[in-house]
């Protein structure tokens, strides 16, 4: 948790957060994901300080609950002083300890934001879906927040002026804009109507930019023209080592060529024959791709 000091901006953890993506995929399967289509609706979780701070706190807890559907867990939440957020106690269940920093006393519409990353916690723990090293598993756990609807929170609760700061969580705040625009344009949901800090605005717009170049490159037709015309020098080369790009060339079982590049939508890796124009669908999330190969 950033209180005070300084935050890092930009896609350092843009790798980690894509192959998160992509796990998530493979272990709920494209099906489930659609289930999390509605986002956590901003009235279910709103706290205001004239609440009582423990009833609403399991209140906000029971609606991240619902949210994950885990019907037969019950958190129990408490404050204390820390250095972390919040803390989560991943026992066997059914019932979790969750521990919140004492500063949640005073700002309590950021309960739930911290309340999302813990309950997804307990969510991945329970499919056994987890990432070796500790900041890699954070990091795991903030996009899957993200992308199944819960931690538009997190981003919302990143405040920044020139005296003073705030962000939660481990991805950047143009990382979460990052993969709320991958989850908006999966399921053309705005979260930003529902933002109340400004800077998470310009953090979404950010993402956002970054999310739509993952369609833009070749060799789908989106691609921009020095793309393109870079993409078609490599194919004359064709199967060397190409630096700087996403896409790799090989030969198929045949002897033709193939190239294989990320799927804009769940990272996994794609394989398509160099042949003109392809049409190609991921098995993993299902989109339909037009490529130029």
């Amino acid at each position: 948790m950033a209180n005070g000091g300084p935050v890092e901006h930009g896609f350092p953890h843009l790798e980690t957060v894509r192959a998160s993506i992509t796990a998530l995929y493979k272990r709920l399967s494209y099906d489930t994901v659609q289930t999390f289509a509605g986002s956590v609706a901003p009235a279910d979780v709103a706290f205001c300080d004239s609440d009582d701070l423990y009833l609403g706190a399991q209140r906000v807890a029971r609606e991240m609950v619902r949210h994950f559907r885990l019907p037969d867990a019950r958190l129990v939440v408490g404050f204390r002083e820390m250095t972390h957020a919040a803390n989560v106690e991943l026992a066997a269940g059914p019932e979790y300890f969750v521990e919140l920093n004492e500063r949640f006393r005073r700002h309590r519409r950021d309960i739930g934001a911290a309340l999302a990353h813990e309950v997804t916690h307990v969510y991945l723990h329970r499919l056994d879906l987890s990432f070796p090293g500790t900041r890699e598993n954070e990091i795991l756990t903030d996009t899957a927040a993200t992308y199944l609807g819960a931690g538009w929170l997190l981003l919302d609760a990143y405040r920044e002026d020139a005296v003073s700061s705030q962000k939660l969580g481990y991805l950047t705040p143009e990382e979460f804009g990052y993969v709320l625009a991958k989850r908006a344009l999966v399921f053309h949901e705005d979260p930003s109507v529902w933002f109340t800090s400004p800077q998470a605005y310009t953090a979404y717009a950010k993402g956002m930019a970054e999310a739509r170049r993952d369609g833009q490159q070749p060799p789908l037709t989106g691609a921009g023209w020095a793309g393109r015309r870079r993409y078609a020098r490599d194919r004359r080369h064709a199967p060397g080592p190409r630096p700087g790009v996403a896409y790799a060339f090989s030969p198929g079982a045949g002897g033709d060529l193939r190239v294989s590049f990320p799927c804009p939508t769940c990272h996994q890796r794609i394989r398509v024959p160099v042949r003109g124009r392809v049409r190609a669908r991921c098995s993993l999330c299902r989109t339909v791709l037009e490529c130029d190969t």
